[in-house]
C-alpha cells in the first residue's frame, strides 16, 4: 500500500487493520463495535498488558513492523501462559506519527495476528491515535479452564527448578546487532521474534507446578520475583543451564561469557517453574536449579551456592533502560 498513515486516515488504517484478522471460537464480537465480546468459560479472566515504544524496545532499522508485531503480542500471550492458562484474545493500542507508512502498520497487525494463531488466540479490537512515537500496547486475555492460577508465590524448599525454551538467545542476538552484524541469524531471529513455549504453561500447571513465571527480564531476575513472593531461596546449578556452542562463539567474538547471557538475557520469553521433587517432568523440561529454606535473611537467588553479583536483568527504570 503506498501513501501514509496521514493520507489514510484514522478510520481507513482502521478498516485496513481490521480486514486482515481471524477469529477463533472463543470470540462471540470481534472489531467493529464499542468493545469486543470473548467467552470465559471458567468465569475468571487472565489479563496483562505491555508497552513497545520505538528506540527503548525496537528499532526500524533492525526489526521489521511485522517482527515487531510478533515479539508484541509474544511478550504478553507468555504471561499469560506463565500463569497457567491459555490465551484466547488481544487487544492492541497504537500510537503512529501521521507520517509513517501505511504499510508499516499493516505488517505490524499482520505479526500481531499470525503471534496469535500460534497462541491460539485472535485480535479482537483496540485503538490508533496520532501521536510522535510509535508506540505499541497489546493486552492479552486468557483462560484458566477450571485450573487454579500458578503464581510467583507458591516455590517451597525442596521443589526442583525447571525450564523450557531458549534463554539467552535474544541477549546473544541484541550483541550481534549492536555490533552491526546479522549473523549468526538464529540468535538475530530470536531477539527479533521471540518463540514462548505457550503450551508449555498450561502443561506445567497440569502436572502440579508450584510457582511459575515468563523470563522476561533475566533468568536470574525472574527467579529473583519467585524467590521474593515464594519467601525461599533458589539455587541455579550453572552447569545445568544450556550454553549452545555458537552461543559461545558469539560471546567470544564480542568478550562476553555466554552464562552471563543465558542467567541475566531477557526476552526469550522461556517458561521457568518449580515442582514437587517426585513430579516426573517431560523431556522438554531441563531441570536447573533447586528451592531451599532462606537462612534468616532475605530470600535470593545463588549461582552454585554463591550470590549472583554480576549486573544484568532488565529494569525499565534503570540506568541501562
Amino acid at each position: 500500500m503506498k501513501g501514509t498513515v496521514g493520507e489514510l486516515g484514522e478510520f481507513g488504517l482502521i478498516r485496513e487493520l481490521t480486514s486482515r484478522l481471524t477469529s477463533t471460537p472463543a470470540v462471540k464480537i470481534g472489531p467493529g463495535d464499542d468493545a469486543a465480546v470473548v467467552t470465559a468459560p471458567d468465569r475468571r479472566v487472565v489479563a496483562t498488558t505491555d508497552i513497545l515504544v520505538e528506540g527503548r524496545h525496537f528499532r526500524r532499522d533492525w526489526s521489521t513492523a511485522y517482527d515487531v508485531g510478533r515479539k508484541a503480542a509474544a511478550q504478553n500471550l507468555a504471561d499469560i501462559a506463565a500463569m497457567g492458562a491459555v490465551p484466547t484474545a488481544v487487544l492492541l493500542g497504537l500510537v503512529v506519527p501521521t507520517d509513517l507508512p501505511a504499510t508499516w502498520p499493516i505488517e505490524l497487525m499482520d505479526g500481531i495476528r499470525d503471534e496469535c494463531q500460534v497462541a491460539g488466540a485472535a485480535v479482537v479490537g483496540g485503538d490508533v491515535v496520532r501521536g510522535d512515537t510509535i508506540t505499541v500496547a497489546v493486552t492479552a486475555l486468557g483462560d484458566l479452564r477450571n485450573r487454579s492460577a500458578v503464581t510467583r508465590s507458591g516455590a517451597r524448599p525442596g521443589d526442583v527448578v525447571a525450564v523450557t525454551g531458549w534463554l539467552g538467545w535474544s541477549a546473544a542476538g541484541l550483541a550481534v546487532l549492536s555490533r552491526g552484524f546479522r549473523s549468526p541469524r538464529a540468535f538475530v531471529e530470536a531477539h527479533r521474534r521471540p518463540e514462548p513455549p505457550y503450551h508449555a504453561g498450561p502443561a506445567a500447571a497440569e502436572l502440579g507446578a508450584t510457582a511459575m513465571t515468563d523470563v522476561s527480564d533475566g533468568l536470574v531476575a525472574d527467579l529473583g520475583h519467585i524467590a521474593a513472593a515464594s519467601g525461599a531461596d533458589i539455587d541455579l546449578r550453572s552447569a545445568a543451564v544450556d550454553v549452545p556452542a555458537q552461543m559461545t562463539d558469539i560471546g567470544t567474538a564480542v568478550g562476553v561469557d555466554p552464562l552471563h547471557w543465558v542467567l541475566t538475557g531477557g526476552e526469550d520469553h522461556a517458561i521457568v517453574a518449580t515442582f514437587p521433587p517426585d513430579v516426573k517432568l517431560p523431556a522438554r523440561w531441563r531441570v536447573i536449579g533447586s528451592v531451599t529454606a532462606p537462612a534468616g535473611r532475605t530470600p535470593q537467588v545463588t549461582v552454585d551456592g554463591a550470590p549472583w553479583e554480576k549486573a544484568g536483568g532488565w529494569d525499565h527504570f534503570g540506568d541501562d533502560a
